[in-house]
């Protein structure tokens, strides 16, 4: 018999993962408060549901949200998954919160005989959709190898990093390189904008070298199309960013290029761009150099 999987938090990333997971053959509860993305995948062959009937019916629970007081509504709130849970139920959170807060939930479901994966994804809105997210993941090995089949249904690396806490430290990490790479890219490229050479070309002639890298491949052809439209917006990149810096500081880990990057976020919002794909981080230095970066 399938399991019976709820998942909470429809969005970019969301949706197309509840997709994949009724490909894979689950039986696939949803819920989100935007209702055509609830329709959408009701047409698609999931069921409409909420928080309280999937901890009483679900064998696991995928929370996808955008920040931790989400999670935490979801998961300890007045009609949360808590409220409902039948005992070894499995809550996978897979948005991206900071180890304190995932390790508190992690404890406070363990008082109600509930287990609880954290199991940030790295790949954004492409890889959400054909399936191949990589996933790191923190809790009880046992805990994990039970849901290790729906993990491999939105994912194909898919790692146990360590105990609760540790797949969204490894997030932190992911973002850093993630983050500060587009950020150095974004230098590069509007130095070279700014000398009047041909980028794309200048792409083409880098990027089977040192400076090649998942990041570029993804990033210059948007940029150079000057496609900002979401895949991993700003907002939720600023957030994470905050999440490094709070939880660097509680650690004495000094992160000087990390910190100055939060800055970037804080002015792009200020101008406004903060909803943009985080590719979009190179308006921040066309706007310092008075350039765009673009197709010849």
């Amino acid at each position: 018999m399938a399991k019976k999987v709820g998942f909470v938090g429809l969005g970019i990333m969301g949706k197309p993962m509840s997709r994949n997971l009724l490909k894979a053959g689950f039986e696939v509860l949803v819920f989100d408060i935007n209702k055509d993305a609830v329709q959408s995948l009701v047409e698609e062959g999931a069921k409409a549901s909420n928080v309280l009937e999937m901890g009483e019916i679900c064998d696991c629970v995928i929370t996808m949200l955008p920040a931790a007081p989400h999670v935490k509504s979801t998961v300890l709130g007045e009609n949360g998954l808590l409220t409902s849970a039948k005992e070894g139920l499995v809550i996978i959170d897979m948005s991206s919160i900071s180890p304190v807060d995932s390790i508190a939930l992690a404890e406070e479901a363990a008082k109600f005989g509930v287990h609880f994966i954290d199991a940030p994804v790295s790949g954004g809105e492409p890889k959400a959709i054909d399936g191949t997210l990589s996933i790191m993941a923190g809790g009880k090995e046992e805990v994990f190898n039970s849901v290790k089949d729906v993990l491999l249904g939105v994912g194909k690396d898919i790692v146990l990093v360590g105990d609760h806490g540790s797949g969204v430290t490894a997030k932190l990490a992911n973002q850093i390189i993630v983050n500060l790479n587009i950020a150095a890219m974004s230098e590069a490229l509007v130095l070279a904008a700014k000398a009047g050479i041909d980028i794309e070309k200048m792409y083409q002639a880098i990027r089977g070298g040192l400076a090649g890298s998942a990041v570029l491949d993804a990033k210059v052809p948007l940029i150079l199309d000057r496609n900002f439209k979401p895949g991993g917006a700003m907002s939720i990149n600023m957030k994470d960013i905050t999440n490094v810096m709070d939880t660097a500081h509680q650690l004495d880990v000094p992160l000087p290029l990390s910190s100055q990057l939060l800055e970037i976020f804080h002015a792009l919002k200020a101008d406004g761009k903060i909803m943009d794909d985080h590719g979009g981080i190179v308006q921040y230095y066309e706007k310092l150099a008075n350039v765009e970066v673009k197709r010849v």
